[in-house]
């Protein structure tokens, strides 16, 4: 059980690591195509997250919520954006940035599916976590 609640919050974290960029990066897109795709992207993450949240209750989370991004961690996710996005706020700009962090997530949903001692509920919601990755990033490659 506590394996199941541990993955549950790694898988969280990333979730939420990717709500958080995709809110802090939208106001600076101006395609309103490219704005529909991360709105949609974003309702993905959302689903996802609920899935956590309702197996996080399930695997004995009953009294907490799963893990998400710390303050600080959503204070340097900001700030890089706004660093890197200061003097280029162009579609390929901000779709580099976007396939940069979500081959990360990409990489840890992997390492999560790793994880053999986890309840195949729990791997089926980290599947779909990184099919919908792998699919973003095909989609982002239309904006480099």
């Amino acid at each position: 059980m506590e394996e199941n609640l541990k993955v549950l919050d790694e898988l969280s974290k990333g979730a939420c690591m990717g709500v958080d960029a995709i809110k802090f990066i939208m106001d600076k897109i101006e395609d309103p195509e490219f704005k529909e795709s991360l709105e949609t992207q974003l309702n993905k993450y959302h689903d996802i997250e609920k899935k956590i949240q309702d197996l996080y209750q399930e695997f004995g989370g009953k009294n907490d919520n799963p893990q998400q991004t710390s303050l600080m961690n959503k204070a340097m996710t900001w700030y890089g954006i706004e660093m890197k996005t200061l003097t280029d706020t162009s579609n390929s700009k901000i779709a580099e940035l976007l396939m940069q962090g979500t081959n990360m997530g990409i990489i840890e949903g992997r390492k999560l599916l790793n994880h053999k001692d986890v309840d195949e509920k729990i791997n089926q919601v980290i599947e779909e976590y990184v099919t919908m990755q792998e699919d973003s990033v095909e989609n982002l490659k239309k904006y480099l």
